[in-house]
């Protein structure tokens, strides 16, 4: 796979109190990432080209792609295609990657989502609101053992999801 075609459009960076092999564990284990990605439950086999998919809680297929990277407790990144919304299902896998850096007694989680195609600002909003509660529930979760109480952070975010799927919808019939 060329990485070279995917610009990074999204990067969040946090630090956590904890070990690198803490953060890939939370990272590619189901019952963790439940805890603290809304829910989603990961499905990894982590190894290059392996399958990568996220289930929503009612089991419905949200996001599929494969590993394209697997250094634990160093690097993983995913080839990233959601599949719940028919809007976006129809326009070109991204790339997400996580590097976990090692400082000691504390890690540096870096997250990275790279697009191959020009994208609209607004088809980025939904991964630059998100990134930051996932990823800052992920630090909470690991920190504290506990996830951060559920709250609607997108409360104020229905007509930016309807502008995010009006675009999505010109953008792909631009594409074809």
């Amino acid at each position: 796979m060329n990485l070279d075609r995917f610009k990074p459009k999204t990067v969040y960076v946090t630090y956590i109190a904890t070990t690198p092999e803490k953060v890939w564990q939370a990272l590619t284990t189901g019952d963790l990432t439940k805890q603290f990605f809304f829910g989603r439950r990961i499905e990894i086999e982590p190894q290059p080209d392996g399958l990568f998919r996220l289930w929503q809680p009612d089991g419905t297929l949200d996001v599929e792609g494969k590993v394209v990277v697997c250094d634990p407790p160093r690097k993983l990144a995913v080839t990233w295609r959601v599949m719940w919304m028919e809007e976006l299902r129809k326009l070109p896998e991204c790339l997400v990657s996580y590097q976990l850096d090692d400082l000691g007694k504390v890690v540096r989680l870096t997250m990275i989502e790279a697009h191959q195609i020009e994208l609209d600002e607004k088809m980025l909003e939904g991964g630059r609101r998100g990134w930051p509660v996932i990823l800052n529930n992920l630090k909470t979760l690991l920190e504290t053992g506990k996830p951060m109480p559920e709250f609607d952070f997108m409360s104020d975010a229905k007509d930016a999801l309807e502008e995010m799927k009006r675009v999505a919808r010109e953008q792909t019939n631009l594409e074809t």
